[in-house]
């Protein structure tokens, strides 16, 4: 039988309630490489992420604020990832929306690009989605990418204009860190 951990109906759904295991799971047991919380108490399906810009990439010391959205039918379907922080890469939209095939809806993919294994299933938690996109960020993807000019730049020159852009987006999350 299903119990509800509170008397509100967020928690009574089952992604509600794993929702609630992984937080109190990550803040016993934090990652490195990331923090994760809740923006709003009162809200279980809506997550703040800060990603520490991997080591020995572009976007070492940066620190890169992202919003999660869950689906009230998660883990069946993936949550939505947004920066906050303005970021320049190949798999970040201009707006900020994450586009990895850990996040894509599950199934076939109707472009035949991504194979179902490689897609959202539900066995992913914060902890694998995170571990992904700081890989994406230390090796980027530019064969499908949501930002085309970035992902130019990554193709062509990525140690001249992409390199500039990168630094200047790492400096800005320095700055807003603490903000």
């Amino acid at each position: 039988m299903f119990m509800c951990l509170t008397m509100e109906v967020q928690f009574c759904a089952p992604g509600g309630y794993m929702l609630a295991t992984l937080t109190i799971e990550l803040n016993k047991n934090p990652v490195e490489g990331f923090s994760a919380g809740l923006i709003d108490d009162e809200d279980i399906y809506k997550w703040e992420v800060v990603i520490i810009g991997p080591q020995d990439t572009l976007f070492e010391g940066g620190f890169f604020k992202a919003y999660l959205t869950f689906p009230y039918d998660y883990p069946l379907r993936p949550p939505k990832m947004k920066f906050i922080t303005e970021i320049w890469h190949p798999n970040v939209a201009k707006n900020g929306d994450v586009c990895i095939s850990i996040l894509h809806e599950p199934g076939e993919d109707k472009f035949g690009y991504e194979k179902p294994e490689e897609r959202w299933l539900p066995i992913h938690t914060v902890e694998t989605i995170m571990i992904s996109v700081i890989s994406m960020l230390a090796d980027p993807n530019s064969d499908s990418p949501a930002n085309v000019d970035a992902a130019k730049e990554w193709r062509e020159d990525p140690n001249g204009e992409f390199k500039r852009k990168v630094a200047r987006c790492v400096r800005k999350s320095q700055e807003m860190a603490f903000d």
